[in-house]
């Protein structure tokens, strides 16, 4: 299906993906005002499940609480337009974009009393970083520091913190890498463009922890969570750029990235593929969001 047949939720309403339209004036365009949420489907034995939506909306409705954005709908009511447009769109293996936005085509930063609109899209996706889940990642340290809530709030996903991002990605490609990684001000290893970072050290798993400016993810903290009941220890603390070249395996983690191995950093070769905890890890983590593992059952909503 084409994006123009799909549909989507705006403002209460199942409407066409093609009439789903804003003024380019519009606010969030212009200064990248909105907020936004991304968060997965997939194809379960049981039908189509999506992956941890309680805790997806749950911090989209703080970036909104950040931002002193009043959108008008609870938990509940977002929560139920996300499987709406799931089902309306017949989806299996999706990517889901909930974002709220100033509909107002003044110009000017005032938000008070502007219009906020909410829509929920979806489309059909895949693996984000195709055969590098397979063969790894090339990774370049950016010369771009990891912006920090000092500057702008880093816990909620605001558009305009992606332009950080965007900077970051654009200068790895053009370098010949696949991703970037940044780090915090102070030097620290913070993250990926839109990925949250581990390393694998003496059979532990290390990741930055929250002061180093990172967006705490929800892929992140299932990752921890699988670890933990494995018995694999994991540390949660400021990581040096260092061990990331020192360390036995490195790997991303995110709603689109999942778990997507990082076999070179700058010129340092980490590994050939693949590390034996990095590919339990993924294996395990295809089979709790394919319903496979009754353990986490209760991280899918089926819909």
């Amino acid at each position: 299906m084409s994006l123009g047949r799909r549909k989507v939720w705006l403002d209460s309403k199942m409407v066409g993906y093609e009439k789903a339209k804003v003024p380019v004036l519009t606010h969030s365009m212009q200064y990248g005002s909105g907020i936004f949420e991304g968060i997965r489907s997939y194809r379960t034995g049981k039908g189509t499940a999506v992956f941890r939506l309680q805790d997806h909306i749950k911090r989209f409705l703080n970036s909104a609480k950040i931002y002193s954005m009043r959108l008008g709908y609870n938990q509940n009511e977002i929560e139920g337009a996300v499987k709406a447009v799931v089902r309306a769109n017949g989806l299996g293996d999706s990517y889901i974009r909930p974002f709220a936005f100033y509909n107002d085509d003044n110009i000017g930063l005032f938000t008070y009393k502007k219009k906020i609109s909410v829509f929920v899209a979806a489309v059909p996706f895949g693996a984000y970083f195709g055969s590098a889940r397979e063969t790894g990642l090339k990774c370049k340290v950016s010369s771009w520091h990891r912006i920090n809530s000092e500057i702008v709030p880093v816990e909620a996903k605001c558009s305009s913190n992606y332009a950080n991002s965007i900077l970051a990605t654009t200068e790895a490609r053009i370098s010949g890498f696949d991703e970037a990684i940044l780090t915090s001000v102070d030097g620290d290893i913070a993250e990926g463009p839109a990925e949250n970072i581990f390393i694998v050290k003496d059979g532990a798993l290390i990741t930055p922890n929250i002061d180093s400016d990172i967006l705490v993810g929800i892929t992140r903290d299932s990752v921890i969570k699988m670890a933990e009941m494995e018995g694999i220890e994991v540390e949660q603390r400021p990581v040096k750029r260092d061990e990331l070249y020192s360390a036995d395996e490195v790997f991303f983690t995110g709603t689109a990235a999942e778990i997507t191995p990082v076999t070179r950093v700058d010129n340092v070769k980490i590994s050939r593929g693949p590390g034996k905890i990095t590919k339990a890890l993924a294996v395990q983590y295809s089979s709790i969001v394919h319903g496979k593992v009754p353990e986490f059952g209760g991280w899918l909503t089926y819909v």
